[in-house]
């Protein structure tokens, strides 16, 4: 008995040194902590149940079969965040370069089926050099099995990606499908062929941070939600994130109690809105003294920056918010900020998450840029995610709903549940200007004209009574009442009950 507490106290200290004390010491020189203590810092103190820490490779190729580690390059298993169930896996830097094998694949596979079968979060921390090129198509093998489970996830649990290291080729996949992407500034980067395949065969020259670095993907190609400075704040803004989502598809968001009151007056809203209708305004302004005590988690905040999205509360229940930015672009929809939106209104669907949307839109941005781009397919799936929608969806018009973008931004006819409007708002299938220059063509040369015509138009159209008088607006309210309003229609919808026509699936146009 004796020998084999020896030898199994010797196996878990060789799992735990990972690739040994010299590379554990090359990964905190670099700024960088281990795939242990990572998922120390992430999980609740002594609740992490760690899986197959014994578990090795197979591969008997170019002498892999002398070079076993315990554990195979990733910690599994599964833990609490702030009481709640998660699953995770974070790849070790230090064994093999993180990169995958078929035991590895095996592993992450593991605790993926549990977190189906028992409905809690699965979190990726990501760290690794790609396939192990030793083990071949095996260890191509091993990362399809992941991406399947990847899709047969998605939206039955929260998939986070955490990317805290290289990952790069085929690894981006697995990222790529899951729910949200985390990256970290000057450490961390994605790419699918790295500088020296871009450079032999495009003959660009271009840095690893440049071509797939956590500033590249979080503002300029949009396929990171954040970029931290480190590892120590990603991991404790990955916890606060999790705290805002429900651990499946088959319950509520966790409520948090606040002592912020839900029929809270912010007199201050009332004058928010200029007096100058194309002077802009920040609507984040809005957002912060609308949720609960100011607290809002922006998601992808310097990519498409003229749509906002990201969760907040209302008396004490997460929401998601989406909202149009008068300061970037006029607030206009372009093509990516509708996939920005579309993708955030799809996941707040699939996890049970009411949707609270400020409208303050004149339109879809024109330009041969956009309409090359396709934005009319793209633009759609904002459509198409807002029609499908089936959670409490609330809207407030702030200012400008005009023309095809007033249908797209949750509606009535798009099964909106409560849409309110400001005094202010202009409702309207297009501006005055643009509208009068159009029906009155014929005096196009004459400016006085064009005025009183123009004067004319916004007078009777550019106000929320029309669409009032036909009941696309429920209620006109002042500024100040916005967060009231919102928090007595959250608590109407608490059990909403709505059920599309059965399918397999939808066709979203991509």
């Amino acid at each position: 008995m004796q020998d084999i507490i020896r030898q199994l106290d010797e196996k878990r200290a060789a799992a735990r040194l990972g690739g040994g004390r010299k590379r554990i010491d090359a990964q905190h020189a670099k700024g960088k902590l281990t795939a242990r203590e990572r998922i120390e810092l992430l999980l609740d103190p002594d609740s992490f149940e760690e899986w197959d820490m014994f578990k090795e490779h197979r591969c008997t190729d170019f002498g892999m079969e002398k070079q076993t580690v315990p554990g195979d390059g990733v910690v599994i298993g599964y833990g609490t965040i702030n009481g709640r169930l998660v699953f995770v896996f974070s790849q070790d830097f230090t064994v093999f370069g993180g990169a995958l094998s078929e035991a590895h694949a095996e592993k992450i596979c593991k605790i993926m089926d549990h977190a189906m079968k028992a409905g809690a979060p699965v979190i990726g921390l990501n760290d690794s050099g790609g396939a192990r090129i030793q083990e071949g198509v095996a260890s191509l093998g091993g990362y399809a099995e992941v991406f399947q489970r990847n899709a047969l996830a998605s939206g039955v649990v929260p998939q986070i990606s955490m990317i805290m290291g290289p990952c790069a080729g085929g690894a981006v996949y697995s990222p790529a499908m899951t729910d949200f992407i985390f990256m970290v500034k000057d450490s961390s980067y994605m790419f699918v062929t790295g500088p020296e395949v871009v450079k032999t065969v495009t003959h660009e020259e271009v840095s690893a941070e440049e071509l797939g670095g956590a500033l590249t993907h979080s503002s300029k190609s949009g396929v990171a939600d954040l970029a931290f400075e480190n590892d120590v704040e990603a991991l404790m803004m990955l916890r606060r994130l999790v705290a805002f989502l429900p651990s499946s598809n088959r319950e509520k968001p966790p409520t948090v109690p606040t002592e912020d009151p839900s029929d809270r007056i912010e007199m201050s809203l009332d004058t928010l809105v200029p007096d100058n209708p194309n002077k802009p305004y920040d609507i984040k302004e809005l957002i912060v003294k609308t949720v609960d005590e100011g607290d809002f988690f922006e998601l992808q905040p310097d990519y498409a920056k003229n749509i906002v999205i990201g969760f907040g509360r209302m008396a004490g229940q997460p929401i998601g918010i989406v909202a149009n930015q008068p300061l970037v672009l006029a607030g206009c929809l372009d093509i990516r900020s509708s996939i920005k939106g579309a993708r955030f209104v799809r996941f707040c669907d699939a996890f049970n998450i009411p949707v609270v949307t400020f409208v303050d839109v004149p339109g879809f941005m024109p330009g041969t840029a956009q309409e090359y781009g396709g934005i009319i397919k793209h633009g759609a799936k904002l459509l198409y995610a807002y029609a499908e929608c089936t959670v409490p969806k609330i809207t407030v018009i702030t200012r400008k709903a005009y023309g095809g973008a007033y249908d797209v931004m949750s509606s009535k006819h798009l099964r909106g549940d409560v849409n309110l409007a400001w005094p202010r708002a202009e409702i309207a299938v297009m501006g005055a200007k643009g509208a009068v220059e159009i029906i009155f063509r014929e005096d196009k040369n004459d400016a006085a004209k064009l005025a009183a015509r123009e004067a004319e138009y916004k007078a009777r159209f550019a106000n929320p009574f029309i669409a009032g008088a036909r009941g696309y607006i429920d209620d006109v309210i002042l500024p100040h009442e916005t967060r009231k309003r919102i928090c007595r229609s959250l608590m109407m919808l608490r059990d909403k009950k709505l059920d599309n026509p059965w399918r397999k699936h939808g066709n979203i146009p991509l």
